[in-house]
């Protein structure tokens, strides 16, 4: 034990000295995985069909805009279709929402209609004026109104009025109305069309309010990170008191409400007055039994409280000193957005690559992948996950170095230039191979939740109870997997940035000193994350106040309740964002504190590296010690090396 202690405390003690390469192999996996991402890239563009991608083809397997190679008992198939350009579907709205498609015959045109056509006359007329045939091939325009088979080989009218999408020719619908009846699957309102209209133009009618109050979350969320360590013991106390007011309040309205039941009851016998009676005195028995046992959490659980309040207020110090970490967020989204950019690039080239025509039993062309291509799919959706989760653990080793900087210089006047980039060298130098390790373990959780979600979803509807149930109880039991690893890996990057130590020897040690601090764990990740909540409930209101004030005063639109929803999601977002670098910096202090109370004791040699206000939290914890006796209870035990030198 000592040995440990020993090699553990010269770990802790030059945490800014000692740096080493960690989890190389992981490196070389990670980077030879990458290697293959490329290749799928490279391999998707050089035989892929761009063309087709791009300027689309018909049902007949004709690419728009060039000459064609036949296909084998296709009839159309084999056109030169060099001035028709553009997708045309003759009914665009008839949408496949089980196999994402839309369920219609698509020809090339030449031009997509600008305006609704009412009648098969219009559609003639307009082909004859504009050259554009919007019936099949095998019809002339002169034959629209006078052939039978105009009604199956003509588009569906009214023809809706529609537009190429930029960059991929497609005609697509200008009014989305048309999509209604599936939307209304998740929004009912919006089977209205006029209702559509008017909450769109809601939207591009106040786009610069829109705009304005997003700008002004983004400005509330960096003041709130800057004050919020001068408030964080008031809405410690806003929060002890409201929930003791709320659970007491509760209780006594549960009893004085059986109360009142139980005197009128014996007026009036009948078997649902006698019901309710025995409810509400269940009800009030459980709301009591809680109110008893929350009080005892929060008796046991007060000490630690004001820890919180201490590690808040040094996280305000932290963004002062570095206020460069105010930008991790946007650094980390930005990387994100190009790389999901890339990976969608890829998959839509990938959806191209290695598909032959195919006659299916309607008489058209299918295109369908073969071989062993299909698993570069399942190759590409892996990369997303993990790559994803890369960039995300690469933040989180970045924060933690930086902060980690911070703490463990004792004259803060000596810290780097910019401690966040010095982060950001140790990260590149030392600990790609950790970072890739640790999202890689996140990676082989997700997968599986990510499977069982897809099967739920495709047997929705067709399996028994019990296996939705046991579908549905693997998927949470997956997520909460996920969620307990994150946090461990949150920790074993704290631990490798103090110690430079690889992933699992971090885990393990990161590990050792939440279990033995596990109610001042508890502490923070209850009362932390609830004021953090409450900051991001502040935010959100305080913006959608300021857009009810705002909206209010325009006349040029209808609705204005979709634009509020917007600046409040947005809103949300953003207090999300910024507070989640607030709570992952208390999570790092935190865990550099209960190191250095651990390996420190604050006599000479061994002196804390702790801020002045956390010190005063120690020394406050001593007092307390030392009036209830040594040894009394668990803060004693957490706090033994200081009573030691106290002893001395």
């Amino acid at each position: 034990m000592s040995l440990f202690s020993h090699k553990s405390s010269k770990r802790e003690w030059k945490p800014l000295e000692d740096h080493s390469c960690t989890d190389v192999p992981w490196l070389l996996l990670f980077i030879l995985f990458c290697i293959g991402m490329g290749f799928i890239c490279g391999f998707s563009i050089a035989t892929g069909a761009a063309a087709r991608l791009l300027s689309g083809y018909d049902s007949y397997g004709n690419i728009c805009g060039q000459k064609n190679v036949k296909v084998e008992g296709i009839v159309n198939s084999g056109l030169d279709l060099t001035h028709k350009k553009y997708v045309f579907f003759l009914d665009p709205c008839n949408i496949d929402l089980v196999h994402q498609k839309i369920k219609s015959i698509a020809l090339c045109v030449s031009a997509c209609p600008r305006k609704e056509l009412k009648t098969l006359a219009d559609i003639q007329k307009f082909a004859e004026t504009n050259g554009s045939t919007l019936c099949s091939y095998e019809l002339q325009p002169s034959e629209y109104t006078t052939d039978s088979r105009a009604a199956k080989l003509c588009p569906k009218y009214p023809v809706p009025e529609s537009a190429p999408i930029p960059f991929f020719h497609r005609c697509a619908p200008v009014n989305i109305s048309c999509y209604a009846k599936f939307a209304e699957a998740l929004i009912t309102f919006v089977s209205d069309s006029s209702v559509l209209h008017r909450l769109i133009s809601g939207v591009m009618t106040s786009k610069e309010i829109i705009m304005g109050l997003c700008l002004l979350s983004l400005v509330l969320s960096m003041i709130l990170m800057v004050i919020i360590r001068y408030i964080s013991r008031v809405l410690v106390w806003i929060l002890t008191i409201l929930v003791i007011l709320g659970s007491l309040g509760g209780t006594g309205v549960l009893w004085w409400l059986y109360a009142k039941q139980r005197i009128s009851a014996g007026a009036l016998e009948t078997q649902i007055a006698k019901d309710n009676l025995q409810a509400l005195l269940i009800y009030a028995i459980a709301a009591t039994v809680f109110t008893v046992i929350l009080f005892l959490i929060m008796l046991i659980m007060r000490k630690r409280v004001a820890l919180t309040i201490a590690l808040f207020h040094v996280a305000g110090k932290v963004f002062i000193h570095l206020p460069l970490l105010v930008f991790q967020p946007f650094w980390t989204f930005f990387v994100l957005i190009l790389f999901w950019t890339y990976w969608i690039t890829v998959l839509l080239f990938l959806g191209t690559t290695g598909k032959h025509p195919v006659p299916n039993e309607e008489g058209f062309v299918e295109f369908r992948m073969a071989g062993p291509l299909k698993y570069m799919w399942w190759y590409h959706v892996v990369g997303l996950i993990w790559i994803s989760e890369f960039i995300l653990a690469c933040q989180q080793m970045t924060v933690a170095g930086a902060v980690v900087t911070y703490y463990f210089t004792r004259e803060k006047r000596n810290l780097p230039f910019t401690p966040i980039l010095a982060s950001v060298n140790r990260l590149v130098c030392y600990h790609l191979g950790t970072v890739a390790k640790g999202s890689f373990i996140i990676t082989l959780v997700k997968i599986p939740r990510m499977i069982l979600m897809y099967i739920h979803t495709q047997l929705k509807g067709k399996e028994n109870a019990c296996a939705r149930c046991m579908l549905k109880a693997c998927i949470c039991c997956l997520w909460c997997l996920e969620k307990c690893l994150t946090y461990l890996n949150q920790n074993a990057y704290t631990a490798t940035a103090i110690n430079s130590t690889n992933f699992c020897t971090s885990a393990k040690d990161a590990f050792v000193i939440l279990v033995e601090n596990a109610l001042r764990v508890a502490a923070i990740n209850t009362v932390g994350d609830f004021m953090l909540f409450l900051g991001k409930v502040l935010i959100v209101c305080s913006t959608g106040l300021a857009g009810i004030m705002l909206l209010n005063y325009q006349r040029d639109y209808t609705i204005w309740v979709l634009p509020l929803i917007i600046v409040c999601l947005f809103a949300f977002l953003v207090a999300h964002c910024f507070l989640s670098i607030y709570e992952m910096v208390v999570d790092v202090l935190f865990l550099c504190f209960a190191v250095d109370t651990k390996y420190n004791d604050g006599s000479p040699g061994r002196e804390f590296y702790m801020d002045k206000v956390l010190m005063e939290f120690v020394e406050n914890s001593r007092k307390s010690m030392k009036e209830a006796g040594r040894g009394g209870g668990a803060e004693g035990r957490e706090l033994k090396p200081m009573v030691g030198a106290d002893e001395e």
